[in-house]
């Protein structure tokens, strides 16, 4: 009878296929996991947003967040709070714009009630921001 030999080598086909499993997850979650922005809408006509302004982010589900003239975020809880967060932002730069971009899932609602919230603040520059088809 033959006697088997060992054999002092490592078989790494089991690991590549681990790894190509997790790569493949992590593929497909990683574009799921983008919960800090919302989605725009799109619009032909965009135009060209100003170099410091300031912006109020109306979620899907209506959360506010307030975005400072340098991008630093602040939440914001309810609309009653916008007024306390948005006006320290401005200093004394009368004619800051402020930009609103809500989510395209979110009620117009939500928008319109923030929109008005800001024109009441006597901000002389407020737009709505889109995404450029």
């Amino acid at each position: 009878m033959r006697q088997r030999r060992l054999k002092n080598e490592i078989n790494v086909v089991p690991y590549i296929d681990v790894m190509l499993v997790l790569l493949v997850i992590f593929m497909v979650a990683t574009p799921m996991m983008t919960t800090g922005s919302v989605d725009l809408p799109t619009s032909g006509t965009a135009p060209q947003k100003p170099d410091k302004y300031l912006k109020v982010q109306v979620k899907q589900d209506g959360a506010l967040t307030v975005f400072d003239a340098d991008g630093k975020p602040t939440k914001v809880k309810g609309l009653k709070n916008l007024k306390d967060t948005l006006l320290p932002l401005r200093g004394d730069d009368e004619k800051m714009p402020v930009l609103v971009a809500g989510d395209k899932e979110t009620q117009y609602k939500n928008v319109i009630e923030v929109l008005d919230e800001v024109k009441k603040m006597r901000f002389e520059r407020v737009g709505l921001e889109t995404s450029s088809k």
